[in-house]
């Protein structure tokens, strides 16, 4: 079943990329006690996800700050070392936390996997954006297959 709004987050642990290696954190880590601006990628390094979706979460930073979002972050089933030198090519720093899903448990626990075998990608995560309130869905934005509108941080910040 797919997250819908006004469901909680499941528990499931994403893995962080630190200065002292993968760091393991929770769900309730992330999100708990903090309105997030969450979205997703089917893969680091892609070229909509290089060239405009993580780009625009960089650039409108601030202003989803100012919209009382706590913390901008960016999921894909890659594994934290990836998403490390991807945040590295981007220039992310701080106003982005990468998490990595290496295996996929917190996109299948969501209901957004995708089979991207196809493409030499095995299973990755769908498209989309969402504002988490303390865990809780407020705003969830899936894309169609192929498509970057509803998942991008201008659509996210006009929901704020």
């Amino acid at each position: 079943m797919t997250i819908k709004v006004g469901d909680r987050l499941p528990d499931a642990t994403l893995t962080q990329a630190t200065a002292e290696g993968p760091r393991p954190v929770s769900v309730q880590d992330v999100f708990g006690g903090k309105k997030v601006a969450l979205f997703a990628v089917p893969g680091a390094f892609t070229p909509t996800c290089s060239a405009k979706h993580l780009p625009g979460f960089k650039q409108l930073a601030g202003d989803l700050k100012g919209k009382g979002v706590d913390t901008i972050a960016c999921v894909s089933v890659n594994d934290a070392f990836v998403m490390r030198a991807w945040s590295e090519d981007q220039a992310v720093g701080d106003d982005i936390v990468m998490l990595a899903d290496g295996g996929g448990d917190f996109t299948r626990a969501l209901g957004l996997e995708f089979d991207a075998s196809k493409f030499g990608m095995g299973v990755r995560s769908q498209r989309y954006s969402m504002v988490v309130d303390d865990g809780v869905v407020k705003e969830l934005n899936v894309e169609a297959p192929g498509e970057f509108k509803v998942s991008s941080a201008d659509y996210l910040l006009a929901q704020l």
